[in-house]
């Protein structure tokens, strides 16, 4: 860790000082350091866990207390809940904004309402939006500014903003491409991860060059494998100059990890996991450097809460109103450990978004995308905003003819990464295939993330549709939605170019309400009652012909082939954006 450039004792004085000016008396004597809160993946957990009235009162405790406060945050802020859908993320940013943040990056789910909407709430927010990465083409220059240096008394620190070059396929490709398909966005996507490196270098050094004492990156980039070459422990270890990695994307939970940077030296890396069940608190003091998780906070604001209450009660009777009921609960989950599985595994909660997308749009087959489907359904009641927390995003049904070869080439990039995560895995309807986790992943991917094709041995085996053998010249018609079979979300290239049947008929939402209350009579029954879903995604055992008779869930079917084939599979704990 390289040393301050200037004083540090001198400028904490300064800063007791003025904090004791204001400060009551019984902490007048307190020790006072610069502390840099961070929050990552948040995605509308306005008022669970934590929450941002929680956030709001442990800052404030804080700087009662003397100690210099930043507030950042790390990405996917303003997506994944009622609130986010409903106002397109301007209710999130309203509530940053009370909450006091000073800094944030564009996650990959910062741009899910387009990019005008985007750079909307840019304009709303009261705090700047970071990004070393992300680049307009049409002219080369950065939409953002890629770094800001805050001044602590005598002590400069940089902040550095990364955004995944994951957020093409991970949010909507369209919303990067011109009317013709060209991108007219980039975010330093190419030549194996080089260009992200540079990028991000060539704005630590300008921000070194400028005076700042400690660089602290605010990187989206997350710690999957899946994610490579843009992890951030890669650009870690290719570049120098950073001090502090704060990280967002995976939602993993990295109180304080050390990692070399090209030179050697040591890097801090850190995250907060999601939903604000933690806060990062990064301290700069005379001891050094130090990061780590509070979780047991448990204060709230007043002034934060009523805020956040008067908004939801905007929308309260909205999302309240009861529109079906459910025998059984519907998951996303494993009930049992209680990890996410839907991206790497059957659900019964799967298998009804997809049931809903095939018959109610009359289709032969339908894929939903696991990260389409982002919470589960308890047993009872069935709300409105229930239906919106499973779909937020609100995707467009549409109806597509693909071949057979196509369709394959989809199952075999939804289960690339499997065993690990993808936010592209796909729930099925109307068809049933199996995986084969001893063969490496065939799909190959261009700069952008996209499918480019198939090299090797298939690990999809025995897809089956009807009961019959999938025909790859055979033309089926294929329910989903536009970002996978318009925009080529998560990847989905292959269906560009498709005959639509079908274009944007519902709203993603409206299908499984649609679904529910006219096919199944407003009740969800026993039929969707295992929660590994009906067997429809298996591991393929050897045999020529599926074995769906038991409904055996992919899980535990997974370990049982990993120790014939000796293998190790383990389940990667996060995703997306």
């Amino acid at each position: 860790m390289k040393s301050m450039k200037r004083s540090f004792a001198l400028s904490m004085a300064m800063l007791l000082w003025i904090g004791c000016l204001a400060a009551p008396a019984s902490v007048q004597g307190a020790d006072s350091d610069i502390v840099v809160l961070y929050t990552n993946d948040v995605h509308c957990s306005i008022d669970e866990n934590i929450g941002y009235a929680g956030l709001a009162a442990y800052k404030a405790e804080l700087e009662s207390a003397g100690h210099a406060v930043t507030l950042v945050d790390v990405g996917d802020a303003i997506q994944g809940g009622t609130i986010g859908t409903l106002s397109e993320g301007a209710y999130i940013i309203d509530i940053m904004n009370a909450v006091g943040y000073d800094l944030a990056i564009p996650g990959n789910h910062e741009f899910d309402y387009g990019m005008d909407q985007f750079l909307a709430l840019t304009e709303q927010a009261t705090f700047p939006y970071l990004s070393a990465n992300f680049i307009d083409l049409r002219t080369g220059d950065p939409v953002l500014s890629g770094y800001q240096i805050l001044s602590y008394g005598d002590v400069d620190i940089a902040y550095v903003g990364i955004s995944t070059p994951e957020t093409f396929t991970k949010s909507t490709p369209t919303y990067f491409q011109d009317e013709n398909g060209n991108y007219i966005y980039g975010f330093c996507e190419g030549n194996n991860g080089q260009d992200l490196y540079d990028a991000v270098q060539s704005n630590v050094d300008a921000a070194l060059a400028e005076g700042a004492d400690y660089v602290v990156a605010l990187g989206h980039l997350g710690t999957d494998g899946q994610s490579s070459p843009w992890m951030s422990t890669e650009l870690i270890a290719n570049t120098a100059g950073i001090d502090v990695f704060l990280d967002g994307h995976s939602h993993s939970t990295i109180p304080s990890q050390e990692v070399a940077n090209k030179d050697g030296e040591t890097v801090l890396l850190s995250s907060t996991g999601t939903g604000l069940a933690s806060i990062g608190k990064l301290t700069i003091s005379e001891d050094g450097l130090t990061t780590e998780l509070i979780s047991d906070y448990t204060e709230k604001d007043p002034a934060t809460e009523a805020f956040i209450n008067d908004i939801k009660s905007q929308y309260e009777e909205l999302v309240n109103t009861v529109v079906a009921t459910s025998n059984v609960a519907l998951t996303i989950l494993d009930p049992v450990t209680g990890e996410r599985i839907v991206r790497h595994a059957e659900t019964n909660l799967g298998d009804l978004c997809a049931d809903a997308y095939r018959i109610v749009l009359g289709a032969d087959i339908a894929f939903v995308n696991g990260g389409g489907i982002r919470a589960s359904i308890e047993a009872g009641d069935i709300t409105y905003g229930d239906i919106i927390s499973v779909h937020p995003f609100g995707n467009m049904a549409c109806v597509i003819e693909a071949t057979g070869q196509q369709i394959l080439e989809a199952l075999e990039l939804g289960a690339s990464a499997y065993p690990g995560e993808s936010g592209g895995f796909l729930q099925v309807s109307g068809m049933t295939y199996q995986i084969d986790p001893t063969v490496p992943s065939p799909v190959i991917l261009d700069d952008h993330s996209m499918f480019a094709g198939l090299e090797g041995e298939n690990r999809v085996k025995n897809v089956m549709i009807g009961g019959e053998p999938l025909d790859l010249e055979k033309t089926y018609t294929l329910a989903s939605h536009n970002y996978m079979l318009k925009s080529a979300g998560d990847g989905y290239s292959m269906f560009q170019g498709c005959t639509i049947l079908q274009d944007e008929v519902l709203i993603d939402n409206q299908v499984l309400i649609n679904y529910i209350v006219d096919e199944l009579n407003g009740i969800v029954g026993d039929s969707y009652s295992n929660p590994y879903g009906e067997g429809r995604i298996t591991i393929y055992d050897g045999s020529s012909v599926p074995d769906t008779g038991d409904a055996s869930p992919i899980l535990w079917i997974g370990v049982l082939a990993a120790g014939v084939c000796s293998i190790l599979m383990f389940r990667k704990k996060s995703e997306e954006s």
